[in-house]
């Protein structure tokens, strides 16, 4: 594997401290990066190279250094190195330059970097300028990667412009743009499971499929969070970006070879056959709700808009449910479902496959055809794995059938130790596998989709802003949204094969 510099712009930040640094030191344990590696943290904070280490490795609470030895640690700390900027400054870089050759020089890098934009977003735009104006985009000696974090722009005009901003300096190919959800096993296991399956892929279509459903589910609340959430959204902050990357992988066609231009170009076609939500539909097909204050085990939770830095008359949603469809051979009439929100019961990531009724009913429960449709549940987190629900006969006499579901989870499969989310995402990045990260084409596509319900939100003041006690699943009206007598929301708990049956609060 090729040698590397991971520089992270932001480093004494957040996310630099909470995750890229410590997925960093777990690979390094794991011996899955390669010897000449090294991170050069850049940010306009004043450390030295001893006070970064300090701050970020030997007293972090994100790295567990219990039966590290000293060498161990040291061997880290020391690949550890900081240079303070004015992140905006083009002539600063040259600080970047100097520190990057000498780096380079000591561990035999090869003149492979990595440029991971831990920074609020109106620098993605400056960054990348700079560092071309220092040649540092340049990949006559070794390969140059730019990683940029969600939001990727805030609608569709900016990040149209933010895509071509970028790409002026850096190839569409040497650009990452991160998504931490498609880094869980489990949403890379949905291709597994649809097309490593001959028992899935013959069903997996409108002949057999009645609807599916995907929950993304945080019992959080916004906390101190709400000024910059007021800005986003539950529709920008999850949907635009994480869900509509799973419903690409769930719907896509099956890519013509593993190959990551191949899967990223059937993404892409997904995301273009799904039919639009015209401004005026917007009402019917999209229901959004704000969390109000409520009790949770005799502990009182603020309301959405008593929280810190959030309008007493904010109409940014928390919670945002759809209904859409995807207008293809493979899928053309089958309904779409995706919620996701803040204060609902309990944390969870699910997709749930709901597969047509036989076309005729044989047996009875106490006079009552059964009718319970058989359905694939795909946990992303927690207790990852699936549950297969069907029918079976229960023992005795007659035909009486009972709902029963046939397990599988994720930690029955290995001892080893699996990779958490940002691990995966940044060994990928060491070797050029750009699968599991957005083309500039899909999320312009994205937010294609998204940009009509936030123009009728914006234009529109008689669209409701649906109130819901912190603690529940949303809206009571989000039930109308599956036009069934039959089929309502799958509420999941915590543990995959509890089923519904109860929620935790």
């Amino acid at each position: 594997m090729d040698g590397v510099i991971f520089v992270i712009f932001g480093a004494s930040g957040d996310l630099a401290v909470r995750k890229l640094i410590p997925a960093i030191f777990e690979l390094h344990q794991g011996k899955y990066l390669p010897e000449n590696f090294a991170v050069l943290g850049v940010s306009r904070s004043e450390y030295t190279d001893a006070a970064f280490r300090k701050k970020v490795f030997y007293e972090s609470e994100f790295i567990d250094l219990k039966g590290k030895s000293k060498e161990e640690q040291k061997d880290f700390a020391e690949r550890l190195s900081y240079t303070a900027i004015q992140t905006s400054e083009t002539k600063d870089y040259a600080k970047v330059k100097k520190q990057l050759a000498k780096i380079d020089k000591q561990f035999n890098i090869g003149g492979n970097y990595i440029y991971y934009l831990s920074t609020p977003p109106f620098l993605y735009k400056t960054i990348p300028a700079c560092l071309a104006a220092h040649g540092l985009n340049e990949e006559k000696e070794g390969w140059k990667r730019l990683v940029i974090e969600k939001p990727f722009g805030y609608d569709l005009e900016t990040a149209v412009a933010l895509n071509k901003d970028i790409k002026q300096y850096f190839q569409e190919n040497q650009i990452y743009r991160i998504d931490h959800y498609l880094g869980k096993e489990t949403v890379q296991n949905l291709l597994v499971t649809r097309f490593a399956n001959g028992i899935f892929e013959p069903l997996w279509n409108r002949n057999y499929i009645e609807h599916v459903q995907i929950t993304n589910a945080e019992n959080l609340t916004v906390g101190s969070r709400g000024g910059y959430y007021d800005k986003s959204g539950a529709l920008r902050d999850m949907f635009q970006n994480h869900l509509m990357q799973i419903v690409a992988h769930l719907a896509m066609e099956p890519p013509i070879s593993a190959d990551a231009n191949a899967i990223r170009n059937e993404k892409l076609k997904l995301l273009q056959s799904i039919r639009p939500i015209k401004e005026e539909e917007v009402s019917k097909q999209v229901i959004r709700g704000q969390y109000t204050k409520s009790t949770i085990e005799k502990k009182a939770i603020n309301g959405y808009r008593q929280e810190e830095g959030v309008p007493s008359d904010s109409r940014t949603e928390t919670f945002v449910a759809l209904k859409f469809f995807i207008d293809n051979w493979r899928w053309a009439g089958v309904p779409f479902y995706v919620r996701s929100g803040k204060a609902l019961p309990t944390k969870v990531t699910e997709v749930v496959i709901t597969f047509k009724d036989p076309p005729h009913a044989l047996f009875r429960k106490e006079e009552m055809v059964y009718n319970d449709n058989n359905q694939l549940i795909i946990r992303i987190q927690p207790d990852e794995g699936l549950l297969l629900k069907f029918g079976m006969k229960v023992p005795g006499a007659g035909f009486e059938v009972k709902d029963v579901g046939m397990d599988f989870h994720y930690s029955d499969l290995t001892n080893a130790h699996v990779p958490a989310a940002y691990e995966r995402l940044l060994l990928d990045m060491i070797k050029g596998d750009a699968t599991l990260y957005a083309r500039g084409d899909s999320v312009e596509e994205a937010w294609r989709f998204v940009e009509p319900i936030l123009n009728a939100w914006k234009n529109n003041p008689k669209i409701k802003v649906y109130g819901y006690p912190a603690g529940t699943w949303g809206p009571a009206v989000v039930a109308k949204l599956i036009e069934s007598d039959d089929v309502t929301w799958r509420n999941p708990c915590r543990d995959l094969t509890t089923d519904g049956s109860f929620s935790e609060l």
